[in-house]
């Protein structure tokens, strides 16, 4: 092999485990930013990550929005309509969230609860976010098949 070659075989291997490098980099980094949408039925059979966070989507329970008192501190209730998921947020809330409304919350769950650090609200009253309308309907075959199998 000539010095020429030679040199081009190292030039050629030493781009390609860059780039290769790089790819491994980027593809930790994405899975490590990745954030999985649950619904509330999900999140109680086990499935949300311990201590990491996601995101929470559902409908806003009727009835359940509790704002404390001198503080942006808002609890309420996240639902699939099987399951309910206790939710608190500290912050200004989307003009749009109220109770009935179709959301996402992104957070983790802490003591019992999903303590939200986001939390987005559909735009009008005919749309569902594609992801909250598969979880329920997700939800709701789980909670079929569960009931079709006696268990409870």
């Amino acid at each position: 092999m000539t010095p020429t070659r030679k040199r081009r075989l190292i030039a050629v291997s030493l781009i390609l485990a860059a780039i290769g490098i790089a790819a491994a980099l980027t593809v930790l980094a994405l899975s490590r930013n990745m954030s999985y949408l649950f619904s509330p039925s999900e999140v109680l059979a086990g499935k949300a990550p311990d201590g990491a966070s996601f995101r929470l989507g559902g409908v806003v329970l009727e009835h359940s929005i509790k704002r404390a008192p001198g503080s942006l501190t808002v609890d309420f209730i996240v639902t699939d309509r099987f399951h309910d998921m206790p939710v608190q947020y500290t912050g200004v809330l989307p003009d749009l969230f109220r109770e009935g409304q179709s959301i996402i919350a992104t957070g983790q769950m802490r003591n019992g609860h999903f303590a939200a650090r986001e939390v987005l609200a559909k735009h009008d009253e005919t749309y569902m976010p594609k992801e909250v309308a598969d979880a329920i309907a997700k939800a709701k075959t789980a909670e079929a098949a569960q009931h079709a199998s006696g268990s409870h």
